[in-house]
């Protein structure tokens, strides 16, 4: 199933706005996935080194796991916020274009 997503479009003339559905293609949200993960393990290592590095200095290396997903899960970015951001990317290309 495809990844979509629905944004508001304005209509002149109407008070209210008709609904867009945007969708991804398979490609496109392999693509993204694939860019998260690499993304993800990037700032995997980076919480592993300074969760290190906070261990060390309170001399407590026991928690260096924990800490490290605790560092994880407050910096990564997820591969559903990459797809929302393509698809309000390609909603605007095509339904805002650029003045």
């Amino acid at each position: 199933m495809a990844f979509s997503r629905r944004f508001p479009r304005d209509v002149k003339g109407s008070p209210y706005p008709v609904w867009e559905e945007v969708y991804l293609s398979a490609e496109e949200e392999r693509k993204l996935e694939e860019d998260a993960r690499k993304e993800n393990l990037k700032i995997m290592q980076e919480c592993l080194a300074d969760a290190k590095t906070i261990a060390s200095e309170k001399h407590d290396e026991e928690d260096i796991v924990a800490l490290a997903i605790a560092l994880f899960e407050k910096r990564a970015s997820h591969a559903v916020y990459w797809k929302e951001e393509a698809v309000k990317e390609k909603f605007d290309k095509a339904y805002r274009p650029s003045s």
